[in-house]
């Protein structure tokens, strides 16, 4: 039996340049892991069998998961089973990349089980397949990440920051977020360089100063309720940003006596805690 922690990221910039063709969206953006993780456990078996303990997500073909794991048996012929146990642990259509980072390690951990001796090349093309946040989430620490996603570039990090964190209770669809952006009106782009050289030199403040998300306008306009968690940031004298398509929302670096005193004031049905920057990991299993 072999466990694995499978990590959430945040965007610390993200821009959308324009719409391809292909109708996906050009985008320009800074990806950050986190020790916030889902756990997976992986038990050797003939057939394949998912189970959670949220009782609300699917275990079945529907989940990213079990696509990543036919992916494999599909396209490499292979014939074994697996049983996984998610322990979910990352809020779900929270702009966190819990579903891709998932799948990254399901990839990831098959590709060691099953000594099947894919490349992290190969890995990556094999999550491309599934998702455009799975090569990130392969890949893993501090990505300049271009293209749908898929065209990485790792960055040097300076230091390993301290992330508050929090998601109201609504589900968001990257879709509906997208369908709400135009990108003739978007007011304020991040500056991305800037962004990447505060990462490599640490200036916190140079950070917060430069990031941005064009998705943040349109996701405030169709769930007000991101417009409530940023107030209460604002109250606690924190600049906030919202990650990927929301709706969670972040500060960095806060101290440790403010962040307490900011989690004893989030609403208990939101789900909020203090995790920080994560780099990759040359071992991921964390247990046999």
């Amino acid at each position: 039996m072999n466990t694995y922690f499978a990590p959430a990221k945040i965007n610390l910039s993200l821009d959308v340049l324009f719409k391809r063709a292909d109708g996906y969206h050009e985008v320009d953006m800074v990806m950050q892991s986190l020790e916030l993780a889902d756990c997976l456990t992986f038990k050797e078996a003939s057939e394949v069998k998912l189970t959670c303990n949220r009782l609300d997500l699917p275990i079945d073909h529907q989940n990213i998961i079990w696509r990543a794991i036919k992916l494999l048996q599909e396209e490499l012929q292979i014939s074994k089973g697996i049983e996984i146990h998610l322990e979910k642990k990352i809020p779900m259509a929270a702009g966190l990349a819990g579903g891709s980072t998932d799948a990254a390690i399901t990839l990831m951990a098959l590709n060691e089980i099953w000594s099947l001796g894919l490349s992290q090349t190969q890995l990556l093309a094999f999550g491309l397949k599934l998702g455009a946040d799975v090569p990130f989430c392969i890949m893993q620490g501090t990505a300049r990440a271009r293209g749908i996603g898929e065209k990485l570039q790792s960055l040097p990090l300076a230091s390993e920051l301290e992330v508050l964190l929090v998601t109201p209770n609504v589900s968001v669809a990257t879709p509906v977020v997208y369908q709400g952006l135009c990108l003739a009106k978007i007011k304020r782009r991040p500056k991305t360089e800037a962004v990447i050289n505060a990462l490599s030199t640490g200036e916190t403040i140079k950070i917060i100063e430069h990031w941005g998300n064009v998705l943040e306008e349109p996701a405030l306009e169709k769930f007000p309720v991101i417009n409530e968690v940023k107030a209460l940031f604002e109250k606690f004298g924190l600049s906030s940003l919202m990650s990927g398509s929301g709706p969670t929302v972040f500060a960095l670096a806060p101290s440790r006596e403010k962040a307490l005193l900011f989690l004893e004031s989030v609403p208990s049905e939101w789900f909020a805690c203090l995790t920080k920057f994560a780099k990759p990991k040359s071992n991921l299993r964390v247990a046999n």
